[in-house]
């Protein structure tokens, strides 16, 4: 029996950065569709890589490690992880047939302003891989703690380096509004934010059982956010995974902008940036990100209400219209 040809994909990033891939990841899908097809990621992306429709099996990598043999000689190689040259030596090391990155002869030239999502999808089309950018909704898994949520806005005061990490006295404001307002408020987080998210409850007088950071599976945290009636966070993971499944949001930036990172300008999401750009990374709360006020932010949840109720009218409407 002739082995089975393999698709090999490097992007040992975050969530966000794997939700940001999506539309690449099921062009190549499409464009070798009998190619078992291998994610280099994390181990814990399986399921949602998985859930994308895109890849058969995450084989687990870290950030500019050796790749593990079994990505060695591929028929096809794609870094979809960076510009290089780190990561495109480390897929090339691995023999494939054909690679595909920037930074090689064949490949287009990196643009730093370009939106992530057609990032990728540029890079694919410029080796003839038909890619379509806005191919990143997902569908929302049944999980048992989406009741929990359902109707509830979700705050999410963490982000993976604290230059993207609104302060707690802020998201506590900010909750108490959206409580007066007779919003449940449910805290997300990783293990890791399990401290902070409990901060910002006491704060804000949300009882500790509506505290679901550190308590979420990958997949449950989608449906959780999938069930929820909105989102408010910084510009981290989930706010990607609302504009995957289609919750309403409202994200704060600071030192990237929207328009390489932000959720699609059509959609039910409102962007606050107030034009500075800095290091994603840093160590300290990012000075643009800081000028961001609270009534900005309760300012931007009061269009969201209303946007979503504008287009819950109008689907009410066509669906009237259908069954007259």
């Amino acid at each position: 029996m002739t082995a089975r040809r393999r698709l090999v994909v490097l992007r040992a990033l975050g969530l966000g950065d794997l939700l940001a891939g999506v539309a690449a990841l099921r062009a190549l899908a499409r464009a070798f569709p009998d190619h078992q097809r291998l994610l280099a990621a994390p181990a814990w992306q399986t399921p949602l890589a998985r859930w994308t429709g895109a890849v058969d099996e995450v084989v687990d990598t870290a950030a500019l490690q050796p790749l593990p043999s079994l990505l060695h000689h591929a028929d096809v190689a794609v870094n979809l992880h960076g510009q290089g040259p780190q990561s495109t030596a480390l897929l090339a090391a691995t023999q494939p047939r054909r690679l595909i990155a920037f930074g090689t002869r064949a490949g287009p030239r990196w643009d730093p302003d370009a939106h992530e999502r057609s990032r990728w999808c540029g890079l694919l089309r410029c080796h003839g891989i038909a890619a379509d950018p806005d191919d990143f909704r997902l569908a929302v898994p049944n999980v048992a703690l989406a009741d929990r949520t359902r109707g509830a806005t979700i705050i999410h005061p963490g982000a993976a380096a604290p230059s993207r990490r609104w302060p707690v006295d802020r998201w506590s404001a900010v909750a108490r509004h959206e409580r007066n307002r007779g919003h449940r408020i449910v805290i997300t987080g990783a293990a890791s934010e399990r401290a902070l998210a409990l901060d910002l409850a006491a704060a804000a007088d949300v009882p500790s059982s509506d505290v679901l950071a550190g308590r979420t599976s990958v997949m449950e945290l989608v449906g959780v956010v999938g069930a929820a009636a909105r989102l408010v966070s910084g510009d981290t993971g989930v706010a990607h995974v609302a504009t995957a499944v289609g919750t309403p949001s409202v994200v704060l930036f600071g030192p990237t902008p929207p328009s390489q990172w932000g959720p699609p300008a059509d959609g039910p999401h409102i962007a606050l940036w107030h034009g500075g750009h800095g290091d994603p990374l840093g160590d300290a709360l990012d000075p643009g990100l800081a000028t961001i006020t609270v009534d900005e932010v309760v300012d931007a949840l009061e269009r969201l209400h209303a946007l979503t109720r504008q287009r819950e009218e109008a689907l009410a409407a066509i669906r009237r219209a259908s069954r007259g």
